[in-house]
């Protein structure tokens, strides 16, 4: 850096020189070119101190003003020649206006006043002495570039404090403007900014990791970041980070996985995605510890937590607390930390198809009670300080509760964006213990925490979806994830009152393919939602039902007598009839599956359907779309051949 800025300075010295020197030899307007000599004199002087200060320029204005500065200079050059011409006839036909060395003095004084200001503000804090550096001749046009420089170059050389502030007047300057975002990037913000994420205090890291977050706002901004080492940054951070700025950090890995898909992978070759899932589960599996391994019977997550509350596992701890009479405090209670190893193991051994281990109770018992006191002392502090996730825990049980409910919002987000249309990633979370995190989050997580685990589920399966080694391996029928999922989502569906009806459908509507035939109890709260008055949530539902319907769902014969069991017909012939356009269309292809794998269904003949299609055919922007006109004109025939006149109305 001192080496690129002493070679972009030795022009301008040079050339400053030698307008000095000519300024003496001039023959004709000494005085002027007297004047042009002494500010000439001072702007190298300037130049000097600059080089001697190489190494602590901010190389980005340095460029522009020296740049600038050494046009200045060439001007001035020229201008002080022609005053050298000897002869009378060389001064006869040599005309130099007075205004040209007013321009000139003028220009001069910017410049002085350009350097000035890049020595000011690349000088460090304590030489400043907090001075107001104003804004330099150069920022006359564009002064919010100034102010850029001004604060990056705080980020490069100032205090901690200092730095902190610099990088919240980034965050204000991209949060305004697009444009102001695209000039800290170019200018050279990432770099001192992710430096602040690393060593800052705390809130200098949150203030950094936000601006980071609020830049990559396009494709060509974050792999910027991502080429300046932002994954290994925040990978870092999310390991062992203050939990206020971590949450700010998986925010900002979301607004960059959402804005640069490409980057998905990258993130999650620096295992964030299971640093993600740790927090995700901190305080979260424990408190729900038992729901692994629920009883049938059971009918909320709470329930299943206290249906389960004496099974076997906890015999085996039993012995080790009653025989010894150790009590040792936790937060999960009156639970104690061999059950959260028990359900841990017994959760991956379901989803890895392994054998969960059970504790010896011989070995156990073998123990001298010293030994068995120091057991669960080091299995303590080991389950608290270290989780299984890489995620360091120590102290992070007396955050406050809003702080907890931020990070695992946080977290969620960024699964959600990390899972977006990537199976690998999608595979790497449901493999590990987000699916049942996000089944507790959704019963009793906030507000935020709720939707951003619906939107992650909603992504997650609509990858499965696409994927069947995905589908059958992370939504089993026999799973106890995917069946509490599964419950939540249903439980939300019934109630039809909340943000999170509209993930939820489509999540459902995702799983079509996972259901048993015997599995019919989502089809009704779906059917219900199509009298919604909501044309957004009937859309929906049609197009969740539909994938139950369709030819490729290989149980579509019962599902579909499942939904005109349910009433569905007559909801779909008023949607066909009165929806807006884009409910009639799904209610159209989902009434013509159902047609066409039923036709002999009485329910379908008493609501006329195939006059309903009639008359669909008929209209132009139905049958616009190829697909749907072949698939309107089989459900017609099937239905002409099995349901005679009669049965239609007509005598």
């Amino acid at each position: 850096m001192a080496d690129i800025v002493k070679q972009i300075l030795a022009k301008p010295i040079q050339l400053a020189d030698q307008v000095a020197k000519a300024a003496d030899e001039a023959s004709s307007f000494k005085q002027e070119c007297a004047e042009l000599k002494s500010k000439t004199e001072k702007l190298a002087g300037l130049l000097r101190q600059a080089a001697r200060a190489s190494s602590d320029l901010y190389e980005r204005p340095t460029r522009r003003i020296i740049d600038d500065t050494e046009q200045v200079l060439d001007k001035a050059l020229a201008l002080v020649l022609k005053c050298r011409a000897n002869g009378l006839m060389k001064r006869v036909f040599t005309i130099i206006p007075a205004a040209a060395f007013r321009k000139m003095s003028s220009q001069l004084e910017n410049s002085l006043g350009d350097v000035s200001w890049l020595l000011r503000v690349s000088a460090s804090a304590d030489d400043r002495d907090d001075e107001y550096l104003g804004l330099p001749p150069i920022a006359a046009n564009e002064p919010i570039l100034c102010l850029i420089w001004e604060q990056i170059a705080i980020l490069y050389t100032g205090s901690l404090d200092d730095r902190s502030d610099a990088a919240a007047s980034l965050v204000s300057l991209a949060r305004d403007n697009d444009r102001y975002g695209k000039l800290i990037i170019e200018e050279g913000g990432v770099g001192p900014l992710l430096k602040l994420v690393k060593e800052g205090k705390m809130e200098g890291q949150e203030n950094a990791a936000r601006a980071i977050g609020l830049l990559g706002r396009d494709p060509e901004s974050v792999e910027h970041m991502v080429h300046a080492g932002v994954c290994t940054v925040f990978a870092k951070i999310l390991k062992e980070g203050p939990m206020k700025v971590q949450a700010v950090t998986a925010w900002a890995v979301s607004e960059l996985a959402a804005n640069y898909p490409k980057c998905q992978d990258l993130f999650a070759q620096h295992n964030i995605i299971r640093l993600l899932v740790g927090h995700l589960a901190f305080e979260t599996i424990q408190e729900h510890s038992k729901y692994a391994i629920a009883s049938n019977k059971a009918t909320s997550i709470h329930a299943v937590v206290m249906a389960s509350s004496n099974n076997s596992n906890v015999n085996n701890v039993k012995n080790v607390v009653d025989e010894d009479h150790i009590q040792i405090p936790h937060p999960m209670g009156n639970q104690t930390p061999n059950q959260l190893h028990n359900v841990v193991t017994n959760t991956m051994a379901m989803n890895g198809g392994a054998k969960p281990q059970k504790p010896s109770n011989n070995h156990v018992r073998s123990n001298s009670q010293g030994n068995v006191k120091q057991i669960n002392q080091n299995y303590y502090q080991h389950q608290h300080n270290v989780s299984m996730s890489g995620v360091n825990m120590k102290g992070r049980e007396l955050e406050d509760p809003a702080t907890k409910a931020s990070m695992k919002a946080m977290a969620a987000r960024a699964l959600w964006h990390l899972a977006k249309g990537n199976a690998p990633i999608c595979r790497s979370i449901t493999e590990s213990r987000a699916l049942l995190c996000f089944a507790v989050l959704l019963e009793k997580g906030s507000d935020e925490v709720q939707y951003n685990s619906a939107m992650a589920l909603m992504e997650i399966t609509g990858v499965a979806e696409q994927d069947t080694d995905l589908r059958r391996s992370a939504f089993k029928p026999n799973s106890h994830a995917c069946k509490l999922v599964v419950d939540q989502l249903l439980k939300i569906i019934e109630k039809a009152d909340s943000d999170l009806l509209i993930p939820c459908i489509k999540a459902i509507g995702n799983l079509a393919r996972t259901f048993r035939a015997t599995e019919t109890r989502m089809i009704a709260p779906l059917v219900k939602l199509l009298d919604e008055r909501e044309a957004e949530v009937s859309k929906e539902a049609s197009i969740a039902l539909t994938k139950f319907a369709c030819t490729e769902n290989y149980l579509h014969l019962d599902h579909s007598k499942a939904i005109i069991s349910a009433g569905g017909a007559k909801h779909l012939i008023q949607l066909v009839y009165f929806g807006e356009q884009v409910v009639q269309l799904s209610a159209l292809i989902l009434l013509c599956y159902i047609a066409f794998h039923v036709p002999d269904s009485e329910e379908l003949a008493q609501a006329e359907v195939l006059t309903v299609l009639e008359w669909a055919s008929k209209q132009s922007y139905m049958t616009q779309d190829e697909t749907i006109e072949t698939l309107l004109q089989e459900a017609k025939s099937r239905l002409e051949l099995y349901q005679s006149r009669g049965s239609r109305g007509f005598h």
